[in-house]
């Protein structure tokens, strides 16, 4: 039986929002946290997915962004906190405890860290492009291990989560609604992208480069564009998955976490529009009940993961709806 994108795609998005109100009428808090967390792997995932699904881009080093999401959010909340003064250069600052500041901040330096990485970056292509992505996730990587004004290896705490205009985020069913109005709006946007102008022409860029040099347009460009809106939405991820757990550590820009990111998406189907959250909702429901069984849980994913790229191209969805995704 072959099932509807669009019903799976409500369905699956109905879902994620049925869990935690359902949490609420039973008082399980940790049931709310655990949806929060989809919504944000998700929303990562999504911004990885405008390379990845529609631009063809294997980046291989997108914790980068999640990482400097997280650190803005952790040391301009660390200041505010501590009332103590960033400097930096000329300019000084008390840091900051609000969420739609923080998130602009994270959103623009990764969006400029994502320029220059891609401007490098996409001089290559291939297994080239690949390895220049890692290579820059890790060197963030060491030199948040080596800052130790920032907590160096340890890391940085945060000891009270950040406000949000008319909304008590430390109520888990509320923080949970902003993690997910976010999360929907990030998915609209893929949405409206897809079907612009720019996603059909950096689609058919995907599909050959040459073909849509031809007809006047520029790949670069395209999926330097691409790439940069990508790195934003993956750094306001990082920014709210600092807040959830309170914490930033070097673990955020971490090859791992680069690797999971795309193991969400090819689990729920690359370039499919909710992707990322079936890929999300497996691996955290993965983690959380196998995790407690065994700390090699893991294997099971990769057991999913296999099972999915040797019979299931298109991911879950693809396999649902006897239709395969993008080629990448």
């Amino acid at each position: 039986m072959r099932f509807d994108e669009r019903l799976i795609n409500a369905v699956v998005l109905l879902g994620l929002l049925a869990v935690p109100l359902w949490a609420v009428s039973v008082d399980e808090p940790f049931t709310i946290t655990l949806a929060t967390r989809v919504a944000i792997l998700a929303l990562a995932a999504v911004g990885l997915n405008i390379v990845l699904g529609i631009g063809g881009m294997v980046s291989f080093g997108h914790a980068l962004f999640f990482g400097l999401g997280g650190y803005a959010m952790g040391i301009l909340a660390y200041h505010a906190q501590t009332y103590t003064v960033l400097e930096i250069g000329p300019f000084a600052t008390d840091g900051t405890k609000l969420m739609p500041v923080i998130w602009l901040v994270a959103m623009v330096v990764s969006a400029c860290v994502a320029a220059l990485v891609g401007l490098l970056s996409l001089r290559t292509s291939g297994v080239y492009f690949i390895m220049i992505t890692l290579a820059f996730g890790q060197m963030f990587y060491y030199f948040a291990i080596s800052w130790a004004e920032y907590g160096g290896e340890d890391g940085l705490s945060i000891y009270v989560r950040n406000d949000f205009p008319g909304l008590n985020t430390l109520v888990p069913i509320q923080f949970f609604g902003i993690c997910f109005a976010l999360l929907c709006a990030a998915l609209f946007l893929s949405a409206r992208l897809r079907a612009s102008p720019f996603g059909l022409a950096l689609n058919a860029t995907r599909q050959s480069a040459t073909r849509a040099e031809t007809v006047g347009l520029n790949p670069q460009r395209l999926k330097l564009l691409a790439f940069i809106l990508s790195g934003a939405v993956t750094g306001l991820a990082g920014a709210l998955f600092a807040d959830l757990n309170r914490f930033v550590s070097p673990t955020m820009f971490s090859w791992q976490l680069s690797g999971e990111l795309i193991v969400l998406i090819i689990i729920g189907g690359v370039g499919r529009l909710m992707g990322p959250v079936i890929g999300a909702c497996i691996f955290v429901a993965l983690e959380h009940w196998l995790g407690g069984l065994t700390e090699f849980w893991h294997i099971y994913l990769g057991a999913i993961l296999l099972g999915i790229v040797l019979f299931a191209r298109g991911g879950l969805i693809g396999l649902l709806t006897g239709r395969e995704g993008a080629h990448v």
